[in-house]
């Protein structure tokens, strides 16, 4: 059986995120995308457009001199426009290493992603690898 079209549209996404293929990401969501990073550290709150949202993982790539890698785990879709993908996430930088779970959760209209909301597994441990 085929995966579902919104389950491809999230799975590119990871692929591109994973070259760091910015064109082939802002290909997947609207011009008014969102992506809400939880916590209260620098990079967290809400990333409002293709243009912030493509800053915000620039500066992810920056801070971690390229370690960063988010390993696409597990797809659920409810069919109704939303899709969360399961994640291992690792990161280094100024000595420390993250790694730990999370996932995001899409919101799509049509063929692109629209709202993306993030968790995490360890919020504090998470502020403080980015702080």
């Amino acid at each position: 059986m085929a995966e579902h079209p919104h389950a491809v549209l999230v799975r590119k996404g990871y692929e591109a995120f994973q070259r760091g293929d910015m064109d082939a990401l802002r290909g997947l969501m609207t011009a008014d995308c969102t992506q809400h990073v939880p916590g209260s550290h620098p990079l967290s709150g809400d990333h409002k457009g293709q243009d912030a949202i493509v800053e915000m993982y620039g500066r992810l790539f920056e801070e971690t001199n390229g370690t960063m890698s988010a390993e696409l785990r597990s797809l659920l879709v409810d069919g109704r426009g939303h899709v969360v993908a399961l994640h291992h996430f690792t990161a280094e930088r100024k000595g420390k290493r993250l790694e730990e779970d999370g996932c995001i959760i899409f919101r799509i209209v049509g063929d692109k992603a629209t709202d993306l909301d993030e968790c995490v597994e360890d919020i504090d441990r998470s502020n403080d690898f980015w702080s």
